[in-house]
């Protein structure tokens, strides 16, 4: 070192080390959407969109409020939830629809023009494949979409070899054929000649594309196949090797009857069917039925990711709270044909005491109802069983694995054991004066959880205690009678 005279400073790294902040609640949907209405449907396919707000999401995915766009498009329901009935943001949305594969032709289609002007009766249009025989875009006629998601042919008047004010016209094209998505397109894989990751593999992608962890991973509608519902719950429970969340599952409404039949999926019906088909993972929140608004029906997982987002926005983003006894933007319940459901309290709790979250209209309007995960009656563990929990514990693991990796591969001393400790405990110290943990604390290293063959391979283990609250599921006022104020006659 150089010889050096006067005074100096040097600086030394804090001993404490404030916890990073952790999305809790950020939703990571996977849909089909109208993408023929969006800014680039060819490049929205298998490609994950961090959007912040409505117009940006709209813009992204396409979107239409006719419930003929909402029949066959997942995608506007999630949006509308999230950004105009709870006010949310922000949403990372997967689109599976690829117009290269879900697509269809459609030629010789009859367009007569009133006034120069004609709507193509082809629902899902791609836009830029519409061809008009005999005639050329721009130079004969333009194309714009209407308000319900539909072609509008104008034909310019006035040009020569152009079309008449009521001219008939043969137009061809090609629509999305969102009939054609299955259960495999959600699943998804790797392309192999890209080595792109497809469908729920997209799942590991999202914390190095964003920098932000997934709280709540859906698949509105397609979540009660059984097969995706599992890969979901495979995928929420290991993302990137460190991070945890949970799933929302939609139970279906409709079942196979007679051959070529669905029918109703009653509410009784529904717990054996939960089991019977494994939906009983600490990590998945079973939802029943499906929901209504208006003319509008809801998966409800499209809703109980916004109701999720706003309780804990409304409790500093710690996911404490459980949803349950909060209300849902619905004015009812329904099946997926359409037919109304009546849910009474009785019939809600049974459900929510089979681990099925539902939805009751009993003293603060339509809210949702249950705290408990699918691993329950089966698993009575309660950091298994009650959702907030369930939330609280993935959320203080990712809290603490983003903290303190940056420590990864420091030497192992004392100061490198007590800055950990001294940092997580006064974090959670924090969180209990808070009233979000009824108490936590890091314990000093034990001998017999790191042996010294651990600490040779470079390995430590620090003990968390930590109690989140449970919900407050029932309560009990006992009335006697006292004779005593009989008394009270006689002053």
């Amino acid at each position: 070192m150089a010889n050096r005279r006067g005074i100096f400073i040097s600086e030394d790294d804090t001993p404490i080390v404030p916890p990073v902040r952790v999305n809790a609640a950020l939703p990571v949907v996977f849909v089909t959407a109208p993408i023929h209405l969006c800014e680039d449907p060819y490049n929205i396919t298998n490609s994950p969109r961090l959007c912040f707000t409505n117009s940006e999401a709209r813009r992204a995915f396409g979107f239409s409020m006719r419930p003929e766009i909402w029949d066959n498009y997942i995608a506007p329901q999630v949006i509308f939830s999230q950004f105009s009935l709870y006010g949310v943001s922000p949403l990372i949305m997967i689109n599976v629809l690829d117009p290269d594969i879900h697509s269809a032709e459609e030629e010789d289609v009859s367009v007569t023009l009133n006034r120069f002007s004609g709507v193509l009766p082809v629902e899902g249009t791609l836009i830029d494949t519409v061809e008009i025989e005999g005639f050329e875009e721009d130079t004969h006629y333009t194309l714009s979409f209407d308000r319900d998601g539909l072609v509008v042919i104008n034909a310019k008047p006035n040009v020569p070899g152009g079309m008449s004010e009521t001219e008939t016209i043969s137009v061809s094209c090609a629509r999305l054929a969102p009939e054609m998505v299955d259960e495999y397109d959600f699943i998804g894989g790797v392309d192999i000649q890209t080595d792109k990751n497809l469908g729920l593999e997209i799942v590991g992608d999202i914390y190095p594309l964003f920098r932000m962890i997934p709280g709540q991973l859906l698949v509105p509608k397609w979540s009660s196949n059984p097969v995706v519902a599992a890969v979901m719950e495979t995928k929420g429970a290991n993302i990137n090797g460190h991070f945890r969340c949970i799933t929302l599952n939609d139970m279906p409404t409709m079942i196979p009857g007679s051959p070529g039949e669905m029918v109703p999926h009653k509410y009784q019906n529904v717990p054996a069917w939960k089991n019977l088909n494994n939906y009983v993972s600490t990590r998945q929140v079973n939802l029943y039925p499906m929901l209504r608004l208006g003319n509008q029906k809801y998966h409800y997982s499209s809703q109980m990711c916004g109701l999720i987002a706003r309780t804990d926005f409304n409790n500093s983003d710690v996911p404490y709270e459980s949803p349950s006894n909060n209300n849902l933007r619905i004015n009812g319940l329904c099946y997926e044909s359409g037919d109304e459901i009546v849910l009474n309290n009785e019939k809600g709790t049974f459900l929510a005491n089979q681990g099925i979250v539902t939805a009751t209209n009993f003293t603060n309007g339509w809210v949702a109802w249950g705290n408990r995960t699918g691993a329950f009656p089966g698993t009575t563990d309660v950091k298994d069983v009650f959702i907030p929990i369930r939330r609280m514990f993935d959320w203080i693991g990712n809290t603490l694995v983003l903290t303190h990796f940056s420590r990864v591969d420091a030497p192992i001393s004392r100061r490198l054991r007590d800055t950990i400790i001294d940092s997580a405990n006064i974090w959670l110290n924090g969180l209990a004066a808070r009233g979000f943990i009824l108490g936590g604390r890091v314990e000093p290293l034990q001998e017999d959880d790191n042996p010294l063959t651990d600490l040779l391979d470079g390995i430590l283990r620090f003990r968390i205690r930590v109690s989140p609250p449970p919900p407050f599921e029932q309560g009990e006022f006992i009335l006697q009678y006292d004779p005593e104020y009989l008394l009270t006659l006689f002053s």
